[in-house]
């Protein structure tokens, strides 16, 4: 062979795109089920370490009641916890040092950092899976890509011309970053009241703004609604409402205290931006030096471009998080399984699915 020979793409049963939560819980099944971990079932995961999106959060989040992890399937064999775990450490050390120590534990061969580009079909009846690290064929696929690296941010007139600092949640790193600011924070989810939070005393002031009005509530009904909901999106291929919307903010006491004291009051959102501040509905215009979008998230999708999946209303239609256009792929931690509790059952359902799909005459 030249130096210049193309390499063969490796051959394998299936790949998993992504080792968060939902992959990881994913491949735990896979291998429970029968499947060799980095021959059969190859993980690929474009983090520099385990942990998925939890290792690139921000220093100060901790674990706790609005910020929970669910345990991975079999976690617990291994004497690990996330309910017992330190509450004082960075939540981004605690999921990293537990998700390695799982990995190793159950040796499942994740491959990183290595990135995928695209998946395409190969021309006879696999998937051809092209990453940074070499090509895969492979007879189905998990995408567990989250949504971490796709942050949304809604369109407002004169958002360009802003003179201030405008960042997304993946890129906010400390409050400290932010001092003497006047800061507007825009979102209505847990990540957005985590930075009111954080700021207060730090910041110069802080302005809240979301879309909805914020309701704070005790209902462990409501999660279920909200996640009905996401289900019944992508079964019809929409796109995928926010939880956090369906659900309410949790009604802990430090944030029912936040709201009497005038930190955790939301406005509606401005009309337009200019360059030193928004400008209101009501014509009235405040003074910003920076702008926090936690406007929530987009699923990571792109690579799956070229399989032409999305439907005209835009979203996929999934169901049992099969893909309907092509039962090769399935989606792990899509829609209703976003959560991390909804990651890990749809684990067990997406690896039964696989291992199906895997035994199934190959038609002629």
């Amino acid at each position: 062979m030249t130096a210049d020979a193309p390499v063969a793409p490796e051959e394998t049963d299936v790949v998993v795109v992504g080792a968060g939560q939902a992959g990881l819980s994913v491949a735990w099944h896979l291998r429970r089920l029968g499947l060799v971990p980095g021959t059969d079932a190859v993980v690929l995961d474009r983090g520099p370490a385990p942990g998925g999106a939890w290792q690139f959060r921000w220093e100060a989040l901790r674990l706790d009641d609005a910020h929970k992890v669910d345990d991975l399937p079999g976690m617990r064999d291994l004497g690990l916890s996330f309910a017992t775990a330190d509450g004082t450490r960075p939540a981004r050390d605690v999921v990293r040092e537990y998700y390695d120590r799982y990995e190793r534990a159950f040796d499942l061969r994740v491959r990183r950092p290595t990135t995928v580009s695209r998946v395409r079909e190969a021309g006879d009846g696999r998937l051809l899976v092209e990453t940074d690290r070499g090509a895969l064929l492979t007879r189905a696929l998990v995408n567990a890509s989250g949504t971490w690296a796709r942050p949304f941010r809604p369109s407002f007139p004169g958002a360009a011309d802003f003179r201030g600092v405008q960042v997304s949640t993946p890129h906010y790193r400390a409050a400290e970053d932010f001092s003497g600011l006047r800061v507007l924070v825009v979102g209505g989810g847990t990540s957005a009241v985590g930075f009111l939070h954080e700021l207060e005393g730090v910041a110069a002031e802080t302005i809240w703004v979301t879309r909805r009005p914020v309701r704070f509530v005790d209902d462990p009904g409501a999660g279920i609604a909200a996640v009905n909901r996401a289900d019944e999106a992508a079964r019809a291929g929409r796109p995928l409402p926010s939880i956090s919307s369906g659900t309410g903010l949790p009604a802990t006491e430090r944030n029912l205290a936040a709201v009497e004291r005038g930190l955790l009051v939301a406005r509606p959102p401005f009309t337009a931006i200019e360059p030193h501040g928004v400008r209101w509905a009501d014509g009235s215009f405040s003074p910003v030096d920076a702008i926090i979008w936690a406007t929530g998230f987009r699923p990571e999708l792109t690579h799956l471009a070229p399989l032409g999946l999305r439907e005209p209303e835009g979203g996929l239609k999934v169901e049992r998080g099969r893909s309907v256009r092509d039962p090769r792929v399935f989606l792990a931690g899509y829609g209703p399984q976003a959560s991390t509790i909804g990651a890990n059952r749809a684990g067990r359902t997406v690896a039964r699915q696989v291992v199906d799909h895997l035994r199934a005459p190959v038609a002629a």
